[in-house]
């Protein structure tokens, strides 16, 4: 299945090396933004079904654009795209609805692979600031977590999914666990997003941590 990206950044040289890369790896890059306004526009008319997105760019940054997109087009997956890995920027992309927080300074391989997990419904985080994303939000648990917690809002089922989604596995990992489809994880997964009012897998990770069904050793 094609994926149709979009890619935003203020650097044209990176930009076009980047759909080079993209290209080369099956990925159909529709349009290319320089700055979060550009970006929103280009969404709007375009539709892509992932955004790669830069943090610091002028006019509007990357954060301020993910939160417009996501606001008026959830669907959208967007994955953070940047030279910045301070704990700081990392919260906030996550908490503004990317799915994904990706390093310019990686590998072009581990950037594809986590880029394919993201286009196949996971969550593009490197193994080192996925531990951080738990650690934070394990020590800092969600003010309405004991008013809330899962099991009020979730089946049983929807809750094991849950708890197994915060262990990283990917959908065909855990229904191969439960004996259960792939299709019908995914359609476990849309319930419990739409039932903790959570926007995409990373949130569900981070919700996972604040509620204590994860440790922050994991991942």
């Amino acid at each position: 299945m094609s994926i149709n990206v979009l890619l935003v950044d203020d650097h044209a040289l990176f930009r076009q090396s980047l759909n080079v890369l993209l290209a080369a790896n099956g990925y159909k890059v529709v349009g290319t933004a320089g700055n979060g306004f550009e970006a929103l526009a280009a969404a709007r008319s375009l539709h892509p079904d992932l955004i790669l997105m830069d943090i610091e760019m002028p006019d509007c940054d990357g954060l301020t654009a993910t939160r417009l997109i996501k606001a008026e087009m959830p669907d959208i997956t967007i994955v953070m795209l940047t030279v910045s890995s301070t704990d700081e920027h990392l919260f906030a992309a996550i908490r503004s609805g990317a799915s994904g927080y990706l390093l310019k300074s990686q590998s072009a391989d581990q950037f594809l692979l986590l880029v394919a997990q993201v286009a196949e419904g996971g969550a593009a985080l490197p193994p080192d600031l996925a531990a951080r994303l738990l650690r934070e939000f394990a020590r800092q648990p969600d003010p309405d977590a004991q008013s809330d917690k899962p099991a009020k809002s979730l089946t049983p089922r929807q809750l094991e999914i849950l708890t197994l989604i915060a262990q990283g596995l990917t959908y065909a990992q855990i229904g191969a666990v439960l004996h259960l489809s792939e299709p019908t994880i995914r359609y476990h997964v849309k319930q419990i997003m739409e039932r903790l009012h959570l926007q995409n897998r990373a949130q569900v990770i981070a919700y996972a941590a604040q509620h204590g069904l994860t440790s922050p050793s994991d991942g």
